[in-house]
């Protein structure tokens, strides 16, 4: 009698756990938005509007992309941080968020160890050194050289304190010894407008968005941060060739949820976003831009995000870089 009584527990237990599990709407239910933490027209941008693009239709909902730019990238990280975690809201996330700005805003709103999901990246690949062509410059070496002949005039534009390309040229900068003046905006397309304009000299951001300003002769390209140089400008050569050897700096940018997100949406968002970025399309749009997939899942893109954190938090107190 016992048995049976307790036999008829677990059956109406396992019905009651059927009928709760029916009930919890299907994810995706609704549009997602993906949030971008900085303005238009810079590279965390246009990879995000090219992956909504596709992961829509991927979900079965629309994908939709809002920019929230201001404080480095804080204000739209510390949103997405602070947002309900059912995989409704997601971020844009790189360096700069996740393992630069802890080091450089003592008061951030967030904790990137541990205020966000970390889903996977979407590419990872060098940034590419390029000047106004009004500058009497056209290799690096002639940049290191002009820059040398005049100390703390020669101007820098980045799209804030503690992003990528401010931290590529930092390294840059530290290897030449060289001066110059760092002018943060508030984002790639508003850095690389001024750029064009000659409200400042030179510049470091990735390809993505650079390559068509090369190509159409509005700036000019003097050479690429990574390991190698990228089949979409042969004839650039790497920083390191032209009188820096060593010199490597490889850019990444990802995506991420909210800390407590569903593991499941967690895991179905890597799945879809790894399958895009892989693709024969994907593949080919990120070679354009000298970069690869980065296609890493949740655990092992949170792993590199803590060992980058203790890499670029001893670089930034020996360089003594401050917040602005």
């Amino acid at each position: 009698m016992k048995k049976i009584l307790l036999a008829c527990v677990a059956a109406v237990l396992g019905c009651a756990s059927q009928i709760a599990a029916s009930e919890q709407p299907q994810w995706p239910s609704k549009a997602v938005r993906l949030i971008v933490f900085g303005g238009p027209g810079g590279v965390t941008d246009i990879r995000a509007r090219w992956l909504a693009a596709r992961l829509g239709p991927a979900l079965g909902q629309s994908v939709i992309v809002e920019n929230k730019p201001g404080a480095a990238g804080n204000i739209g990280a510390e949103y997405v941080a602070r947002s309900t975690p059912d995989g409704y809201t997601l971020g844009i996330i790189h360096q700069g968020i996740m393992t630069v700005n802890p080091h450089l805003y003592p008061k951030m709103g967030y904790d990137p160890l541990t205020d966000f999901a970390p889903i996977t990246r979407l590419g990872i690949g060098p940034l590419l050194l390029v000047a106004n062509p009004e500058l009497p410059v056209r290799t690096a070496a002639e940049l290191i050289q002009h820059a040398k002949s005049h100390q703390g005039k020669v101007t820098f534009g980045s799209p804030g304190v503690g992003t990528p390309p401010h931290l590529a040229n930092e390294l840059f900068r530290r290897l030449a010894g060289i001066e110059v003046i760092h002018v943060p905006f508030k984002g790639g397309g508003q850095a690389a407008t001024d750029l064009i304009a000659g409200h400042v000299n030179y510049s470091i951001e990735g390809l993505t968005v650079m390559l068509p300003l090369v190509k159409s002769g509005r700036l000019r390209a003097l050479a690429v941060t990574g390991p190698r140089r990228v089949a979409s400008l042969p004839d650039v050569p790497t920083i390191a060739e032209s009188g820096l050897p060593g010199f490597e700096y490889q850019g990444w940018v990802g995506i991420a949820a909210p800390a407590g997100t569903p593991r499941a949406v967690v895991e179905r968002l890597y799945r879809e976003v790894s399958a895009i970025t892989t693709s024969v399309e994907g593949r080919a749009w990120f070679a354009d831009a000298g970069a690869e997939p980065g296609n890493d899942p949740p655990d092992d893109l949170a792993a590199s995000i803590r060992a980058e954190h203790g890499k670029w938090g001893t670089i930034i107190r020996e360089a003594g870089i401050k917040g602005e």
